[in-house]
């Protein structure tokens, strides 16, 4: 991948030797960002999982303290009252059978989507649609639940899923460059603190391998996964 004159001049100023700790690393992201808009600070975090095992999947869902920086416009697929109680909780999108045939239609202008246990045996045609796109509901990431207006609230207030990906990599946001260190720091310590949490028992050796920050545009730096930010957030307090 060509890259640009910008991105080349900050990832020549980074130490590429010394393992950082947490905050540093995040600091260093948050500092060389050289978009015109509001980058998210990113995660790659290197498991010592085989994803190609079931049982060594990392999946799981988390609200981070302040949030994503971003609000997710979320469909929700449900009927009666459980269509009035989406509403009421601030979804974007809500319906029954008509907005199933919408989304077959090619219609995807969402980010996240929910579902009503009844509503399944319609939404689950949708699965070459939205399986792809990782947007197909799911009881294991709460996205298939009774409990609508909870879902849409937590969503909204910054909630998250992650799961690794077929090389056992977890990629995820803690928030955006406008954040300050402590919300991010508060963010990280949420995340790492869910992964750590989220280890199947079938997983031997090192489990968190190798952690990278990055913002959207910019060069990654890598972080000490010995070290914890807890001991350095007195720091930004």
């Amino acid at each position: 991948m060509k890259r640009g004159k910008k991105y080349i001049e900050k990832a020549s100023g980074r130490d590429r030797v010394t393992l950082n700790t947490p905050l540093t690393a995040i600091k260093w992201a948050k500092e060389n960002s050289f978009t015109k808009f509001d980058e998210s600070i990113d995660l790659s975090i290197n498991l010592g999982v085989d994803p190609k095992k079931a049982d060594q999947i990392v999946r799981g869902t988390i609200v981070l303290p302040n949030g994503t920086g971003k609000t997710p416009k979320i469909l929700v697929f449900a009927q009666g009252e459980k269509a009035t109680e989406a509403k009421d909780a601030g979804a974007d999108y809500v319906g029954g059978e008509e907005l199933v045939e919408k989304v077959a239609g090619g219609w995807l202008d969402f980010d996240i989507c929910i579902s009503t246990p009844d509503m399944m045996k319609s939404v689950g045609k949708l699965g070459k649609v939205l399986g792809p796109r990782k947007l197909m509901p799911n009881p294991k990431s709460g996205t298939v639940t009774m409990e609508i207006s909870k879902a849409v609230s937590d969503i909204k207030k910054g909630r998250l899923e992650f799961r690794t990906d077929k090389y056992g990599v977890i990629h995820s946001t803690i928030g955006r460059v406008s954040f300050d260190l402590k919300a991010l720091a508060e963010n990280y310590s949420a995340l790492i603190d869910a992964i750590t949490k989220a280890k199947p028992s079938a997983a031997k050796g090192k489990y968190i391998k190798a952690i990278y920050v990055s913002t959207t545009m910019g060069p990654s730096m890598k972080i000490d996964v010995t070290k914890s930010i807890e001991s350095e957030m007195a720091e930004v307090a």
